[in-house]
């Protein structure tokens, strides 16, 4: 029946406090689809907004707007654009993502075999040929592409992407005649594929900016118990680094949200042992820490850390195997995820850590040096699992300074 997934609306002037809107796109009696899954938006020739998204059970299909608030759509007449192909097709009608370059309008549809598609108007969609000119080390050719977004940065080209079986990841290479050629492949998510689903934008400041849907990792009775589900990363600002791969920090609109600053600075923590700061604690705060390693094998922070150590979410670098990790095993007592996330990343002779991190309630996320970021769900259930601790293994480590924010809410819920 008709009335499955559809796409909410919402805008904001700051990226940080939203508005809702209507909704923009639900499957209707008189359309083809039975829900609304994923796509994207650009602008056409008419200078309209237009929404390129998969719809269920149909095939790729597209709507338009003129509306200056984007709340009234009008889906084309003929969609599907592109029907669902048999079986033994090269290409999935399936999660597309569509911009306009020069006079031709061009898609990738994602799948096992994702395929380029163009076109000169909307409605008239032709086959090209496979997105990859060829594949690349690390990833097999045919992993799934869903969620696809391409863009450019600098002097590259970025496809950021999922598989449903390894969650967040993207290539760096070049878009050239009419297909892309990889260079280079990262996850951005590892343990699992809890980090999904990304959606970029340039806004009017030239700045890319990254969203993904962070998934519960709780049971299904659980989530309909509690009667929501699904939750939003932070937006990353991204850019390319000198050697092309992705660089990544939190956007500075966030900073906003603060209130309550606290910092210290030049301490050390000596080896094998934890220093508890006693004015930092709580469930929704901001860090900024940098720390001098001295021979520590792994050193870091705690969050959610009840007062005996039962429950605890450690933030650390992992000099041995080089990544910077969140270990959940002793997060709850209850449900979620209990694994260890680790990102690669290693520091330089003589680079200090510098670890920005968010704790809003049951999200943590972690940014490091700007070139490297993990995340996790966690589910404290102790209600004094609120201490902030600092730690150092197998050698000293140098707080050269630490930096504290509580976070005020961005909506009224």
């Amino acid at each position: 029946p008709h009335g499955g997934h559809c796409w909410g609306h919402v805008s904001s002037i700051d990226l940080v406090h939203w508005r809702h809107h209507p909704p923009a796109l639900t499957p209707t009696p008189d359309s083809p689809e039975v829900g609304i899954f994923s796509g994207n938006c650009f602008v056409n020739k008419k200078g309209e907004a237009t929404m390129l998204y998969h719809g269920v059970n149909a095939g790729n299909c597209i709507a338009t707007s003129s509306d200056k608030d984007l709340n009234i759509w009008k889906k084309l007449p003929n969609n599907p654009i592109i029907p669902n192909p048999p079986p033994g097709s090269p290409y999935a009608s399936w999660d597309p993502h569509g911009w306009l370059e020069n006079d031709t309008y061009y898609a990738i549809f994602g799948g096992t075999r994702p395929a380029i598609f163009k076109a000169n108007e909307l409605d008239k969609w032709e086959y090209v040929g496979d997105l990859f000119a060829h594949g690349i080390q690390g990833v097999d050719i045919n992993e799934d592409v869903s969620c696809p977004d391409l863009f450019k940065l600098g002097n590259k080209h970025v496809l950021v992407c999922i598989s449903h079986r390894l969650g967040c990841r993207y290539y760096v290479g070049e878009w050239k005649n009419e297909q892309f050629y990889p260079e280079f492949h990262e996850k951005m998510s590892w343990v699992d594929n809890a980090f999904f689903a990304p959606e970029t934008l340039e806004d009017n400041r030239g700045r890319r900016i990254l969203w993904t849907w962070i998934f519960d990792g709780l049971k299904d009775e659980t989530l309909k118990a509690r009667g929501w589900s699904g939750t939003m990363s932070l937006p990353r600002l991204l850019w390319s680094g000198e050697d092309n791969t992705l660089r990544m920090c939190p956007i500075e609109e966030l900073s906003i949200l603060r209130y309550n600053p606290r910092r210290l600075d030049n301490f050390t923590i000596k080896a094998d042992s934890e220093l508890c700061m006693k004015d930092i604690y709580g469930n929704s705060f901001e860090l900024n820490i940098e720390m001098i390693p001295n021979s520590a094998d792994q050193f870091g922070v705690k969050v959610f850390c009840s007062p005996d150590g039962e429950e605890q979410t450690v933030i650390f670098y992992d000099s041995t195997d080089k990544k910077i990790k969140i270990d959940t095993t002793n997060s709850g007592l209850g449900e979620g995820p209990k694994s260890i996330e680790g990102g690669p990343f290693e520091l330089r002779s003589d680079e200090p850590l510098n670890l920005h991190i968010f704790v809003d309630r049951s999200v943590v996320e972690v940014f490091a040096n700007n070139r490297q970021a993990v995340m996790r769900r966690v589910y404290p259930t102790r209600k004094d699992s609120q201490n902030v601790l600092l730690f150092s293994y197998g050698g000293d480590t140098k707080v050269k300074f630490i930096e504290a924010w509580d976070m005020t809410p961005s909506n009224p819920y």
